[in-house]
């Protein structure tokens, strides 16, 4: 089992963008089987967003152990449902026969060194007809002390992301998501050159940036933004 111990400190922050969890969530939520493998469940706002009642198992994998008490305590106060359960370790700390509908990394891949040998490890537990779903930070020349500070070893172009997972799966969808948000990261990395955004950014990011990328990216075909989506199927 993992004595990993997360090094950042965003999570909280991040967990009051509902703007932004409604939007990718109305996009991977058709994709979700009843039994879900959460890599990197975090403090469990991306499960809240996600699992719903039609899941009749969902695993919250999460490496470090106090996240994972975190989680414990919200599944102890039923902000989590009842087909939620915690698990401390990674991939690795799975029985091979435990096989799931879907995996999914929700900002999460980034922060696996070995991310190319992590998607293999993953394929593993995923049943015949199940899927793979990525949400990652994408464009490599974005990376900022933001980046460093939070644990990414990496973010992710549509080359970079397909590269990453096993060839051996069937691509169902591979986009941009919050092009509005996109020319925010632009400023920080050129401009502020800020370590961590403010609560006030966050919102106002989630408030009124998030909603009109909601209305552009299709417009532009989801060619560029501040997130890339993957999603495959074990054939």
């Amino acid at each position: 089992m993992s004595d990993f111990n997360y090094i950042g400190s965003e999570l909280d922050l991040f967990s009051e963008a509902q703007n932004w969890k409604a939007y990718y969530s109305s996009i991977i939520r058709r994709y979700l089987g009843s039994e879900v493998l959460e890599v990197g469940a975090g403090i469990g706002s991306t499960t809240q967003s996600l699992c719903q009642d039609n899941q009749k198992r969902w695993i919250c994998l999460e490496p470090d152990p106090n996240l994972s008490q975190r989680l414990k305590s919200s599944l102890m106060n039923n902000s989590l449902l009842n087909c939620c359960e915690i698990r401390v370790g990674t991939l690795i700390d799975l029985s091979p026969d435990e096989i799931f509908d879907t995996i999914i990394y929700i900002d999460v891949l980034e922060h696996i060194e070995n991310d190319i040998q992590e998607t293999k490890l993953a394929v593993n537990h995923l049943r015949k007809g199940g899927m793979l779903i990525v949400l990652a930070p994408a464009y490599q020349w974005l990376f900022t002390p933001f980046d460093e500070s939070i644990g990414h070893y990496r973010r992710y172009n549509r080359k970079s992301l397909f590269k990453t997972v096993p060839s051996t799966l069937e691509l169902i969808c591979l986009k941009y998501l919050d092009s509005v948000g996109l020319f925010a990261s632009i400023s920080n990395r050129l401009v502020l050159r800020s370590k961590m955004p403010s609560r006030q950014q966050i919102l106002f990011w989630d408030k009124y940036m998030i909603p009109i990328s909601r209305k552009i990216d299709p417009l532009v075909l989801h060619s560029f933004g501040k997130s890339i989506l993957g999603i495959w199927r074990k054939l």
